[in-house]
């Protein structure tokens, strides 16, 4: 068993692997001790790629950080490693993490209590920007939901938010697949 780990060596390690695979250190938790020590690793795509995370590139990430940890020797022999994704309802706590959510369905509480859900539509620049949400209410059961005039919030006016999941979004994809096939189209 190699030296006792320390926090900042294991964060040193750790975001040196996942930089070198080319991706984001989103978060890192080091908990328990001895055989029981747990190292949970969440990673995300940098800014600039577009899509989302794969199961393959979450894969390459685990060996890579695996293989670094073992080779720097700074954890007991026996580890458990997790390595994930922020996930598809992620909380948004850093500029990069809106930048990354445009375009998505937010839900978010604001300091003065209201809750605000919507289409997120524009994120300014900057480490603390301004945010554009286009509100969208479900009226009910086989209707359309409806969209309210764009709000703009200030960073500060935000208490936390998370991106939602959209199912209306699948539905009417769905919806759009089954009418081209009542149609005939794209039959050869």
């Amino acid at each position: 068993m190699g030296a006792p780990a320390t926090a900042p060596r294991v964060r040193e390690i750790v975001e040196a692997a996942v930089t070198g695979a080319g991706l984001l250190l989103d978060d890192l938790q080091v908990a328990g001790s001895g055989r029981g020590t747990v190292v949970r690793v969440v990673v995300d795509l940098r800014d600039e790629d577009p899509g989302t995370l794969d199961l393959d590139r979450v894969g390459d990430v685990t060996r890579a950080v695996s293989d670094a940890l073992d080779a720097a020797d700074v954890l007991p022999a026996a580890y458990t490693l997790e390595v994930g994704s922020p996930g598809a309802e992620r909380p948004l706590t850093a500029a990069r993490h809106w930048r990354r959510a445009r375009g998505r369905t937010v839900v978010v509480r604001r300091t003065d209590g209201r809750t605000l859900t919507g289409r997120l539509e524009q994120v300014g620049d900057g480490e603390r920007p301004d945010l554009v949400v286009v509100p969208v209410t479900a009226p009910g059961k086989g209707r359309r939901p409806v969209q309210g005039a764009p709000v703009t919030l200030a960073w500060d006016d935000v208490r936390d938010a998370r991106v939602q999941v959209d199912l209306a979004a699948v539905r009417d994809a769905e919806d759009d697949d089954d009418a081209v096939s009542r149609d005939g189209a794209g039959r050869g």
